[in-house]
Parts: structure tokens; C-alpha cells; sequence
């Protein structure tokens, strides 16, 4: 984060009331787990962590507009359950990045070896967030705006995330500290006497994320059922995680709120290099579990597998693909399944701005709900779209409008504007068909206090709204429906907030810091 100096005038605070806000937060973080792990520790017995980024204050958002993308999530829901469920139309549309994506190549791979096999298990469980900032209509950059002006201003979609979505912990949590905060009076600051409007706790939209992820995977796991191998004694729900996590914080709620359930929902964790070591199938391909802390007991069989690895392309070695396949070649129910993971690619997100593309999975009403959400996006491949893509792409000018987006997860792979035309003439042309190119949102840039490992500085900033979403789908045996959906719910939200001559959001990654939103009425 860039230095910058605190004007306690703007928020009406006093500096003794800002230090003893500041102080407010940093217990709340310590308190309520808000932190990232620090790897590696200097001792094994040590616990080391640093806070991560907060806003101090909420910042603005128009009610009518964070409603929508609530209403919003069910559609996206569906759409995405009938996208992982038409192989076909998947495949049209990301088969030009096989020869030049690794990952791409290696997922489709593993779900050919799959089919080859005969697949087993037709449910599928998805973990979904849509992303979304405010954009300001007939305007060509970014403007300073009071709050009242981002009413004018439309719901724009950044991208779909259907793998590893994180954050949701995290979102929870700063949701919980900024109504607390609000409620013992922290951001009266004064405001009273000056005859400035109050924060009301109201205007703080509550978040259950944990709990809805938590009854996404719960109820994967009753569908599945009780145990069919008969050396197995109980199923489970298997988190495949990254080794040396920093971000454990977001993850292990989830599965402390399995475990606290009325009726508890084992869960256990597993890195991803050690799948293979510590899973087997049987001949009828159970996927059967054998915790290392538990030789002498039976193995667990997994219900449900809820991938918090394998989005990076190094993961995807030859024994990465082994234990990929392992998992999709078992009965156990993928959140989400190689397709669904597919599915996510940027690729997916620029088709389907395409005539007819999202009305191929959903209806005319809900197809123009969705449609209203996108900017303008293009294929960088040789078609006629391609082609004119790429002429803006390499123009000086005319790039700075764009983000020039990789089928990748993770954050920190996009290139942004004027960058455009020196990124790709590094990049050879037939690879340049594994990138879309996507219109700027051009959001409106609002007040705040970002407090992060770097310090307490006050700025210009933009957010970002995510809506996260659960669904539990069965592939349909009908022509003329491609999955029929089980469960479809909105799971909750997150708020992301950074400065705005910053590009990337990432939380995790130093650029944005986790904020509520201030619903304002119109």
C-alpha cells in the first residue's frame, strides 16, 4: 500500500477517537481468528500471523443494487450446473486453449481418462461467487463521486469463480466487526453534533458464508449417504488443501462449522501431494481415506470431495494428474467435478457474451438478467472477433480501455491497459488465443481507511461485491434438459475495497482489504 496520511477531518474523528477506533479492530482480529499464518514459522511450536487488510469504515453501496446481485446468484447458479453438465458445448468453446494452456489440457485429459473409465457418480456440488463493482454509466474514467451518485451507476459482472472460491470466512468475519463496531457507537465519531447521518446497523447487511458453504457440502454428504465399502466404518467430507496454507483462517471454519453440527459431518483435510499416498479406490471405486494418525483403524469413505487446490498449472505435474483423476474417477461427489472447474475458465466468460450463448442454458427472462450484468468481452483468436480484438489489444491508445485476462486462478495474472501491447508482442501468436479481452468497468471512486500489514492509510478507493452461491446438481437422463438442480441457494457475500490506482483486488495478496458494504437507500 502506498503511504499516505490520515485526514481525521474527512471522517469527522477526532485522532484520539481514530487510535482508539484502530485499537478497536486490531483486538476484534486477534479475537476472532482474522489473520493470515505466517510461513514459515521460526519454531515448530510458534504461532505466527499478521492481520488481514480491513476497511475501517464501511463504505457506500446503493441497496437496490446489492439486492439485485443477491437475486442474481440463483440464476448464475443455474446456468453454471447446465454449463458443467453440456461436455459438447464446453468443449467448442475451450478447445482452442488445449494446445497452448497446460492447465487446460490437463483437465480436459483427466476427464477423458475419466469417461474412458465409465463415470460413476452423476451428482456434482459447486461452491460458486460472482463478482461484481459498480459501473459509471456514459463516463470515461473513474470520478470521485458523494455517495448519492452511485445510484447512477450499473451492476457490472468482473468474473464467475466456480473453484477454491475463498474469501467467504473472511467476509463473514468483517461483516460481524463492522456492526459490532457500529453498534457500541465507534463510528458516531462525533457526527451527531455536526448534524451528519449515522451509521445505522441496519444499513450493514448481515453474512452467514460459513454456515452456507458448511450446509452446501452437508447436505452433499447426506445425498451420498452411508458407507458402501464394507471396510469402511464411517464417510466423510475430504478438504484437499495446499500445503504450508497461509490462509487456513478462511478455510478451517468451514470445517469446524461441519463438525459442530447438530448431527456432526466428519471433514478432514489432505494436501494435494499426498493423495495418492493416502487414498485408494476399491474395485467398485469407493474413494477410501487413510489418515496417517489413524493406522490402526478403518479407512473413511469420502462422500464428498471440496477442492481448495488444483487451480495453479504447476499442481497439474504427472502425479498432480494421478491424483486428479483418482478423485474424478470416484463415486465421491466433486465440489466441484473437472467440467464444473472448466467451466470457470475466462474463456467460458467471454463465450457466453456471444448471441444465443446464455440463452442456450436458461430462460429468455432470466437470460436477459444475467445479460444486463456483462461488458463488452473478446476472443484474442483468428476469428473475425479475434482479429478486431487484437487490433485494440495492440494499439497504445485504444488498450488502456481493456484488461487482457488468462484462463488462470489465483490473481495476479491479468494485464491491464497501456501494459496491453508490450505483454503480448513477449507473447507467441498462437498463444495469444489462451487470452480474452475485457472493457473496463469503470467504477466510482469513494473515501475510505484501508488498514493492512503495511500500515493505516487513508485514500481513494473502489470495491468489489462477490455473491456467493451453493448448488447440488444430478445430471439429467432427459434430451432435453442437461441436469436437474437439487439444492440451488445463495450462500452469502463478500466486500473487497483497495485503492484506486491498484489493479488487483487479491486480499490475500496485499492489494485490496475485506470491507462491508453501507447499503444506502435511493
Amino acid at each position: 500500500m502506498a503511504s499516505r496520511s490520515i485526514d481525521t477531518r474527512y471522517f469527522e474523528s477526532s485522532e484520539d477517537q481514530m487510535i482508539n477506533l484502530l485499537d478497536q479492530i486490531k483486538d476484534w482480529q486477534i479475537n476472532h481468528g482474522f489473520l493470515l499464518k505466517l510461513m514459515p514459522s521460526e519454531e515448530d511450536h510458534s504461532v505466527l500471523s499478521y492481520p488481514v487488510g480491513v476497511s475501517v469504515f464501511p463504505t457506500p453501496f446503493p441497496r437496490t443494487q446489492f439486492n439485485c446481485a443477491i437475486d442474481l446468484q440463483k440464476i448464475y447458479n443455474e446456468l453454471y450446473c447446465a454449463i458443467a453438465e453440456d461436455e459438447n458445448w464446453l468443449y467448442s468453446v475451450t478447445k482452442v486453449l488445449i494446445p497452448v494452456e497446460p492447465l487446460a489440457r490437463a483437465l480436459w485429459g483427466i476427464y477423458e481418462e475419466t469417461k474412458k473409465a465409465g463415470i460413476v457418480q452423476n451428482i456434482s456440488a459447486g461452491i460458486f461467487r460472482s463478482d461484481y463493482m459498480l459501473h459509471l454509466n456514459d463516463n470515461d474514467e473513474s470520478v470521485s463521486v458523494s455517495p448519492r451518485t452511485i445510484f447512477e451507476c450499473s451492476l457490472k459482472q468482473v468474473e464467475f469463480n466456480a473453484f477454491s472460491c475463498a474469501g467467504g470466512s473472511h467476509a463473514n468475519r468483517v461483516a460481524d466487526m463492522h456492526r459490532y463496531l457500529t453498534r457500541i457507537g465507534e463510528y458516531d465519531l462525533g457526527q451527531e453534533q455536526r448534524g451528519k447521518e449515522k451509521i445505522d446497523v441496519k444499513s450493514l447487511p448481515p453474512n452467514n458464508n460459513i454456515g452456507g458453504i458448511a450446509s452446501c457440502l452437508a447436505s452433499a454428504h447426506a445425498v451420498y449417504g452411508s458407507p458402501k465399502s464394507r471396510s469402511a466404518q464411517q464417510t466423510a467430507v475430504l478438504f484437499i488443501v495446499q500445503p504450508n496454507n497461509f490462509n487456513i483462517a478462511d478455510e478451517r471454519p468451514i470445517e469446524y462449522a461441519l463438525w459442530d453440527r447438530d448431527e456432526p459431518v466428519p471433514a478432514y483435510r489432505l494436501n494435494w501431494g499426498d493423495i495418492l499416498r493416502d487414498t485408494s479406490l476399491t474395485d467398485s471405486r469407493q474413494l477410501l481415506f487413510h489418515p496417517p494418525w489413524m493406522k490402526s483403524k478403518s479407512p473413511v469413505e469420502i462422500s464428498v470431495v471440496y477442492m481448495r487446490a488444483g487451480y495453479e498449472t504447476h499442481e497439474y505435474d504427472v502425479t498432480g494428474c494421478q491424483a486428479r483423476l483418482q478423485l474424478e474417477k470416484s463415486t465421491a461427489i466433486k465440489c466441484p467435478s473437472v467440467l464444473s472447474h472448466i467451466s470457470t475458465f475466462k474463456k467460458v466468460q467471454q463465450a457466453l457474451t456471444a448471441p444465443g450463448a446464455v440463452e442456450r442454458f436458461l430462460s429468455a427472462e432470466k437470460a436477459a438478467a444475467v445479460r444486463a450484468t456483462f461488458v463488452p468481452v473478446y476472443p484474442l483468436d483468428e476469428s473475425p472477433a479475434g482479429l478486431h480484438a487484437r487490433k485494440l489489444a495492440t494499439d497504445p491508445k485504444e488498450s488502456a480501455r481493456f484488461i487482457l485476462k488468462p484462463s488462470l486462478e489465483g490473481g495476479g495474472h491479468n494485464i491491464y491497459g497501456a501494459e496491453i501491447p508490450d505483454f503480448l508482442s513477449s507473447v507467441p501468436h498462437p498463444e495469444w488465443s489462451s487470452y480474452i479481452l475485457m472493457e473496463r468497468i469503470i467504477p466510482p471512486i469513494m473515501q475510505n481507511v484501508l488498514m493492512g500489514p503495511a500500515g493505516v492509510y487513508e485514500g481513494e478507493v473502489v470495491s468489489e461485491l462477490g455473491i456467493f452461491g451453493s448448488a447440488l446438481w444430478q445430471k439429467s437422463t432427459d434430451s432435453e434438459r442437461r441436469c436437474e438442480v437439487l439444492e440451488n441457494s445463495t450462500a452469502g457475500w463478500s466486500f473487497k475495497t483497495k485503492y484506486s490506482e491498484i489493479d488487483e483486488m487479491s486480499v490475500v495478496k496485499g492489494y485490496g482489504c475485506f470491507d462491508t458494504p453501507r447499503l444506502m437507500e435511493d
